[in-house]
């Protein structure tokens, strides 16, 4: 048998891993003709069908799941690798992949960001807003601002501070619905609350009130959709203090809850702390949020 190709095993753990040419597709960076094509010339190398059709998607045959092991640490070889060799780039230019939660890349970045371009011209960043946790590994990002401890092996993560969490509502809510001065106004007002997230009933919980979701009349999972009807007049809702006391439309609600403060990580592999482009901007990253931390 000839050497195989990479890539057809790449492709191959990709279509393994996620069950379907699309998904494949969308964790690659490829394209579902492509990936179907190298299934079809990885079979036609080994002599062997891996996939089945089902309504479930692609399932792997009995031969696939044989292989699947050598396949996924070809895979985690050829990462390992590409993160090594950024870890040794050297010039202030080139692409670097910065990931944030839905409010941090909307509401706190955009400034930050419009900054390191006149700092540095010549790095180009993209921008990835999600509140999934992105795969350093895999090069998904090169750095992620963490709203949690970060808990993948082999990362490198600079701690930027704590954010006070706090109740909010609009004043034109405020002015429509009363403000509530006790824990026990609460039930006479509208909360916007999360749908299967359960981090808002923990923290009722945690202040000795057993709520269930069925006391938000609004609830979304979507922190900018929240807030936006947050800003809208639609509800109280729980907000980061320095976004919302920015705001002179919204008003802090002092009802006497306890609330953890949620802390900020800017994380990194290890392996690429040494390329100079992602480090300067880590470096300036830390700077401008610290300073955005300090100024509430």
């Amino acid at each position: 048998m000839n050497r195989l190709d990479w890539a057809l095993l790449r492709s191959f753990a990709a279509v393994l891993d996620t069950g379907s040419l699309s998904s494949a597709a969308a964790q690659t960076g490829s394209t579902q003709p492509t990936l179907s094509r190298h299934i079809r010339e990885l079979e036609t190398a080994l002599g062997v069908s891996l996939f089945t059709r089902s309504v479930r998607g692609l399932e792997p045959t009995d031969a696939a799941v044989a292989l699947a092991d050598d396949a996924r640490r070809m895979d985690m070889a050829a990462d390992a690798l590409a993160l090594k060799a950024s870890g040794h780039a050297q010039e202030l230019a080139g692409t670097v992949r910065v990931t944030a939660s839905m409010v941090v890349a909307n509401l706190v970045l955009p400034t930050i960001i419009a900054a390191l371009r006149i700092e540095e011209p010549n790095i180009q960043l993209e921008i990835v807003a999600s509140d999934s946790t992105q795969n350093l590994l895999r090069r998904d990002a090169d750095i992620a601002i963490r709203m949690a401890d970060p808990s993948q092996n082999a990362l490198v993560a600079r701690k930027v501070g704590q954010i006070p969490i706090g109740l909010f509502g609009a004043t034109s809510y405020l002015a429509r619905r009363g403000r509530p001065m006790t824990t026990d106004d609460l039930a006479d007002h509208d909360i916007i609350g999360f749908d299967r997230d359960e981090g808002i009933l923990k923290a009722f919980a945690s202040n000795g009130l057993n709520l269930t979701r069925d006391h938000f009349p609004i609830r979304c999972d979507d922190q900018m959709v929240s807030w936006h009807l947050l800003m809208a007049g639609t509800g109280l809702a729980f907000a980061q203090v320095p976004l919302a006391s920015a705001q002179p439309s919204l008003e802090p609600i002092n009802v006497g809850l306890k609330l953890p403060l949620m802390p900020m990580w800017l994380v990194m592999h290890e392996e690429v702390r040494t390329n100079a482009r992602i480090r300067r901007i880590v470096d300036l990253l830390s700077e401008a949020l610290d300073a955005w931390l300090r100024s509430f």
